[in-house]
């Protein structure tokens, strides 16, 4: 079936590309990557329209009847109005609820700020790609449980290369002096849209412009290179990322909606 939401149609395009499963059932879908099992945003059911308000215990029942192994939750909704209400009662158990913003460009712009020192280019080496878990994890130290995180990175650095490999898309890193600080990927999507992915810059070179320079370089390889039409950006609507975005051309489009729950103990990814 369709997916009415801009952000889990280019999110179940790039998860099927990459191995995920798909499983329709009466009024959800099942969506598995067993290849990363303590992947959130890979391993969650998607609702076909919003919830009935009060029925989230309910829904949590059909998560954990569809993983029963899993230590997450991950429930999302494919729907873009404001589900705030629709959604409340997840919170009640012990579930945040999350709206992202999704942004679409059909033309970019040079950022206002350019970092000039930073060579942008495409991973090309085993090095590069083992650098970029690196870099992964250096950007979500202070949230995740480390060696979990790593595994969890890891299986998706894998995912990505196959993807690269296939000729899906292109994954990119900003070097400064040899050095990996900014990285993000962007993948062909149906309908002419590219989606980038994991935009991760080392935390002692945030705010000098070098996820803005590299969001532009890989932007317009998007148009000139992969006939991209319409690029898509989910970005968290209260993190100042999404104002960079911003400045070189992406506009906010809908929302993203879901109610997430990490592990109760350790956790593994976001």
């Amino acid at each position: 079936m369709s997916t009415r939401s801009l952000g889990y149609a280019t999110d179940i395009a790039l998860l099927t590309y990459g191995g995920s499963t798909v499983t329709p059932r009466a009024d959800y879908r099942v969506v598995c990557s067993p290849h990363n099992p303590t992947f959130w945003g890979g391993n969650f059911i998607l609702l076909d329209d919003a919830p009935v308000p009060g029925s989230a215990p309910h829904w949590l029942e059909t998560f954990h009847a569809e993983f029963p192994d899993a230590e997450h939750v991950t429930i999302g909704v494919d729907a873009t109005g404001d589900l705030g209400e629709a959604l409340a009662d997840f919170s009640t158990f012990g579930v945040p609820v999350d709206a992202m913003t999704v942004m679409t460009a059909t033309s970019v712009h040079a950022p206002p700020r350019v970092a000039d020192a930073a060579v942008c280019r495409a991973l090309s080496s085993d090095d590069d790609w083992e650098r970029s878990v690196d870099l992964d994890c250096r950007s979500n130290v202070e949230e995740h449980e480390p060696n979990a995180y790593r595994t969890f990175a890891t299986r998706r650095r894998d995912t990505h290369r196959r993807l690269v490999e296939n000729g899906r898309g292109q994954w990119f890193g900003a070097f400064v002096d040899g050095e990996l600080l900014c990285q993000m990927g962007l993948f062909r999507a149906p309908d002419g849209l590219a989606r980038f992915q994991n935009v991760h810059t080392d935390p002692a070179a945030r705010r000098h412009g070098l996820a803005a320079t590299l969001v532009h370089h890989v932007s317009r390889y998007g148009f000139d290179h992969m006939g991209a039409s319409t690029l898509v950006m989910v970005a968290d609507p209260g993190y100042f990322a999404i104002d960079l975005y911003r400045s070189v051309g992406f506009s906010d489009t809908e929302s993203q909606w879901s109610a997430q729950r990490g592990p109760l103990t350790t956790t593994s990814e976001s």
